[in-house]
């Protein structure tokens, strides 16, 4: 199936080398360019791309306002958006992950990650460049909130399944750690988003740091901390 990719920047030798990158990939495809954050949602709700990279500095209407209105928590069908960027400051990405973005990476991330961002997103994963997973998600840990428990209560496979998620694993890495096959994976994780109400697995990732499931670590060597 081929991914469809709408890029929003506002320079134009950004969204060429995006373009160049990706359309190197068989299974990838530009379908649109926008220059501004006004456009971005105008052409994403016209063209429906499987996923949208979306730059946070833009004239008109920023990408994180941008994300808000193309996958905030009140738009009903959403589209994945994947926050791509020369900023790595905390406040950005907790706003963008807040915002419903499927993933935050940083521009100078390198093309292979760059297209693994982007099958990720299309996937219904979730990538954040390496170098800031694991300090933007132990952000959501505040300190003496009493840890919130869904109802009905996540079983020990789910919350192991959760756990992984909020380290930044993907299915594959989930599956060959608890040694299940990829199809447990996915059925663990959408029983978690039924039972906390989350609609991806970025938003279970936030709710495992938010509610004390996880503790901070100490350092962070790759994507994860692992």
């Amino acid at each position: 199936m081929t991914v469809r990719v709408l890029l929003a920047d506002d320079q134009a030798m950004v969204r060429t080398g995006f373009r160049l990158i990706l359309e190197r990939e068989p299974d990838i495809e530009v379908a649109g360019e926008a220059e501004d954050g006004r456009r971005a949602v105008e052409l994403a709700r016209e063209l429906r791309p499987d996923v949208t990279l979306m730059d946070i500095r833009m004239p008109l209407m920023d990408g994180l306002a941008a994300t808000r209105l193309l996958a905030g928590p009140e738009v009903a069908d959403p589209l994945r958006v994947l926050v791509v960027t020369t900023f790595d400051l905390d406040e950005l990405v907790h706003e963008a992950l807040r915002s419903g973005a499927r993933g935050f990476l940083l521009k100078d991330a390198g093309p292979r990650l760059l297209v693994e961002a982007v099958h990720a997103a299309a996937n219904g994963d979730a990538l954040v460049s390496p170098s800031i997973t694991t300090r933007l998600l132990a952000h959501f840990s505040t300190a003496g909130r009493r840890p919130r428990r869904p109802e009905p209560a996540l079983t020990d496979r789910e919350l192991a399944a959760v756990k992984a998620v909020a380290r930044g694993r993907t299915n594959a890495e989930i599956s060959a750690e608890l040694t299940i096959s990829l199809s447990t994976v996915k059925s663990h994780l959408a029983a978690v988003q039924r039972k906390i109400a989350a609609r991806n697995r970025t938003e279970i990732a936030v709710w495992a740091w938010e509610s004390g499931l996880m503790s901070p670590a100490p350092r962070s060597t790759g994507r994860g901390g692992s």
